[in-house]
């Protein structure tokens, strides 16, 4: 140990001084071994005793902002009730007092704060639902003007979109309802073996993914894939200024950004329910014949008698409601963006969750609404 390593050292003297020696600085304190015998004294320092006592620092060689930390930290950002020291060491304790931040209290939130803070929600959401169902009501007015002159539409956008949230996400749908029918296909046999119905794998195979998993796994796929980018994309074009500068262009947000998407998503929907459900029974029907020894001759014999037309066309019917809905639910979120980065993820995971939530709640409506009504 050099004359100038830090150390602490209470002497047998009435008033229980806590002398400081040695060199305080960055460079001592980070020396091999220094900092944690450092540490321990100052742990054994900060008891209810220990508080009350004297501080001399005058025999400190060297104090820098480093080592004025460690100390206001062991006061627990608080000044000893008698503190020795040298003129120039007080400037510096004093800098760091004045810059340094206290740790967090914990407290404890009163039941008027809850009710405070639950109110601040629901006005939140009630901003989010009006803000809602402005966009839905400026799509509807668009819609419209599209009606009038449909050869000022943004054509060319609602292609790329298209493309971009159809063609190019036909791969992922159709591996994933490809292994979710050979999943139901493996679990359903293992019970229905046990009552001899083979036979009843085709109508259970088949009203549950074309009425209701095909519609609803292709819409949270693209909820995921396709609503997220929506928002990432009309994001940025917050953050970089995209927006503003088409308000002073005068260029309609809602029938340049919004229109295309919608129309988009709201025909790419059940193309891709389509082709996800179709997948989704060939790998059942793989399944099946791997399993059971249900050929697939006798699946396509079996299921236009096992599967009604009406539920194809409520499956279409729900496809085009999520369609808008992820497109809806994306560029709001994506409008709402403030013009930093922070905001921009926060928007973009709000806007897949909340796009998977109502997929899911709006899809309950539909089994509520279709089974009164015989469907």
């Amino acid at each position: 140990m050099t004359p100038n390593t830090p150390r602490i050292s209470w002497p047998s003297t009435p008033d229980g001084a806590r002398v400081l020696s040695g060199s305080w600085t960055a460079a001592r304190l980070a020396d091999p071994g220094v900092w944690p015998q450092i540490q321990a004294s100052l742990n054994d320092c900060q008891t209810s005793e220990a508080r009350h006592c004297v501080w001399d620092l005058r025999e400190l060689e060297r104090l820098d902002h480093t080592g004025a930390q460690v100390l206001w930290n062991a006061w627990r950002h608080q000044w000893p009730t008698d503190l020795l020291m040298n003129e120039p060491q007080r400037p510096m304790l004093e800098r760091v007092a004045r810059y340094s931040t206290p740790p967090p209290q914990a407290t404890r939130r009163t039941p008027v704060q809850v009710f405070l803070s639950l109110g601040a929600q629901v006005w939140r959401l009630l901003d989010h639902g009006k803000a809602f169902v402005r966009l839905l009501g400026q799509l509807l007015l668009d819609m419209v003007q599209l009606a009038r002159h449909p050869r000022s539409g943004p054509w060319r956008d609602v292609s790329g979109h298209l493309h971009h949230i159809g063609a190019t996400a036909l791969p992922i749908t159709a591996l994933v309802g490809f292994l979710i029918g050979v999943v139901l296909a493996y679990l359903m046999s293992l019970q229905l073996r046990q009552f001899g119905a083979d036979a009843f794998i085709v109508n259970i195979l088949g009203i549950s993914l074309i009425r209701e998993l095909g519609p609803v796994l292709a819409a949270i796929l693209i909820a995921g894939r396709s609503g997220s980018a929506i928002t990432a994309q009309i994001g940025v074009m917050r953050v970089t200024e995209e927006l503003d500068a088409m308000r002073v262009m005068g260029i309609a947000k809602g029938f340049r950004l919004v229109l295309p998407r919608a129309i988009a998503l709201a025909v790419a929907m059940p193309l891709l329910t389509v082709w996800t459900t179709l997948a989704a029974l060939a790998g059942g029907m793989l399944a099946s014949d791997l399993a059971m020894g249900v050929t697939p001759a006798y699946f396509f014999a079996a299921m236009p008698g096992a599967v009604e037309v009406s539920n194809l066309t409520l499956a279409l019917s729900k496809s085009v409601v999520f369609g808008l809905l992820i497109a809806l639910i994306g560029c709001h979120f994506g409008l709402r963006v403030k013009p930093n980065t922070e905001s921009l993820g926060q928007g973009t995971t709000a806007s897949v969750v909340v796009s998977i939530t109502m997929v899911i709640l709006v899809d309950a409506l539909f089994a509520v609404i279709c089974k009164d009504i015989g469907i």
